[in-house]
């Protein structure tokens, strides 16, 4: 007999404190992390020590977001599909006001097309406040599409959703234009930090990620995509703070980037697609409300803001992560080690030996 209001439970636990700088926050704080992978803790715990030891911390700018929906048309033929694109994308204000009328958060704030044949896929730009935003994205793309419908000559309806948005899929489009936030992580760690607490230096880091992340990852036929383990940190964290968890898969796009600035390490994370919100689904279990209370993302701020703040912190792990693991792999048998050991004395705790 199944229980339809069942939990499951995975471990979670906090790490840090980790220090944020940029055009979002300027923070201190601990992050929640649920995952299966007990060594992901100590080592993005390691990441965040270095955090607190560089001056400005991580610095984390959101340099864009929007939430996407891709509508799909099918006109008589390939001029007609160029016309209706054309009209659509002349009119955008007009269909400004349809979307305020389906959300007081919602707005339009872009629209994409492409044409294949005589079908034509429009790509739909949204900001949606706090929230993710998936359904209100569908909500308003819905109205678009019966409105577009009603006033466009020459197309029918083909679907609410074309793949053009792409929405749980890593695409080109998504690494190109984004989807969600767009946040860049910078962090210049002194080359004593790199020495002492890496225990390797940062010539042996840009190197690795050079021959592992840009050219495995091009070897292996990456989309968009040159990191180690992106996926790994957003999964906890997403799994902790109420997260449509499937949003890893384009969420892990993104470029690691290391230069040796004499002796001191640059390294910088970009996450073009980070899709998280702080109300929706998700947010009413009372573990995340303690969470995303603890992050500081639940304060009485502007329509928005709360979700920024938590895309950053989300980012800033990413890094911790990221950092962690090649400074691991730049030494033999490091990783395998730290996993044998980790593993081993989580078994212990848990059956009391």
């Amino acid at each position: 007999m199944t229980d339809a209001h069942a939990i499951a439970g995975v471990p979670m636990r906090w790490v840090g404190p980790l220090r944020i700088s940029g055009n979002v926050a300027n923070t201190e704080t601990h992050i929640p992390l649920a995952t299966y992978e007990s060594p992901l803790w100590p080592s993005v715990g390691r990441g965040a020590k270095v955090s607190m030891l560089a001056e400005r911390g991580i610095v984390a700018t959101l340099v864009d977001e929007r939430m996407t929906r891709s509508v799909l048309v099918e006109a008589t033929d390939a001029q007609t599909a160029h016309t209706a694109a054309r009209s659509i994308e002349a009119r955008i204000d007009e269909l400004r006001e349809v979307v305020r009328g389906c959300s007081r958060f919602a707005e339009l704030i872009g629209i994409r097309h492409e044409i294949t044949a005589n079908l034509l896929f429009i790509r739909f730009e949204f900001s949606t406040g706090d929230a993710s935003g998936h359904n209100m994205a569908t909500l308003a793309s819905d109205a678009l599409l019966k409105r577009v419908l009603e006033t466009v000559p020459g197309i029918s309806y083909g679907s609410i959703s074309g793949n053009y948005c792409s929405d749980k899929k890593a695409t080109a489009i998504n690494g190109i234009l984004g989807r969600g936030k767009n946040v860049v992580t910078e962090l210049l760690v002194p080359r004593d930090v790199v020495s002492g607490v890496l225990h390797t230096s940062a010539a042996k880091i840009v190197e690795l990620n050079i021959r592992k992340n840009l050219l495995g990852t091009l070897l292996a036929g990456g989309i968009r995509s040159a990191n180690a383990h992106y996926a790994n940190m957003l999964l906890g964290f997403y799994l902790a703070t109420g997260q449509d968890a499937a949003n890893i898969v384009e969420g892990s796009q993104g470029v690691t980037m290391a230069e040796d600035r004499d002796g001191d390490l640059y390294f910088s994370c970009t996450l073009p697609n980070l899709i998280v919100g702080t109300v929706g689904n998700g947010k009413g279990l009372g573990f995340v409300e303690t969470n995303l209370t603890r992050l500081g993302c639940r304060a009485d701020r502007a329509p928005g803001e709360n979700a920024r703040r938590l895309a950053v912190i989300a980012a800033a792990t990413v890094l911790c992560g990221e950092l962690s693991l090649l400074a691991a792999q730049t030494n033999p048998g490091e990783l395998m080690r730290a996993h044998v050991q980790l593993e081993r004395d989580n078994k212990t705790a848990k059956v009391g030996v």
